[in-house]
């Protein structure tokens, strides 16, 4: 049996986001809540590309992808619910993901123009650095850009 120690230093990191939407407040609620398995991009399916991703916007509720045969991944529970304002999430970076690390995702949605804009808050707290931040970031940048925006404005 062997045994290794690593030491890894701990630190947090927060940084924000802002991705202006041509569509309503509303309608862009409506795609991050209701139709979040539409707008997820096929490099975020972790379980398999056959997967579906749900969000349950309410306190204690999931965003979680899940597939027929059983295989799942917890996303973020959520800590609370602005109905149509904001939404605020805990989740875990397993060491595979730049972890380990908890994130405390905010995501807000306001009236911007003739539009909407979403602003995406991270906070991770753990085995992070500005390489791991700057990764997370450019995912959500990727997710929330391509993915959510693209839906909501086609």
């Amino acid at each position: 049996m062997t045994t290794q120690l690593d030491r890894q230093a701990t630190g947090s990191i927060r940084y924000e986001l802002e991705i202006p939407i041509e569509a309503s407040p509303e309608a862009v609620w409506d795609a991050l809540t209701e139709h979040t398995n539409a707008w997820w991009l096929p490099d975020f399916h972790m379980v398999g590309a056959d997967s579906e991703v749900s969000l349950n916007a309410e306190a204690g509720g999931q965003l979680i992808e899940t597939k027929a045969d059983g295989g799942s991944l917890l996303w973020y529970t959520v800590q609370m619910v602005v109905p149509g304002e904001s939404l605020h999430l805990v989740g875990h970076l397993a060491p595979p993901w730049g972890g380990p690390a908890t994130t405390m995702l905010q995501l807000g949605v306001r009236a911007y123009g003739d539009g909407a804009l979403l602003v995406v808050s991270d906070a991770i707290f753990g085995q992070v650095d500005e390489k791991s931040a700057a990764a997370q970031q450019e995912g959500w940048t990727a997710l929330f850009g391509d993915g959510l925006k693209r839906f909501v404005e086609s």
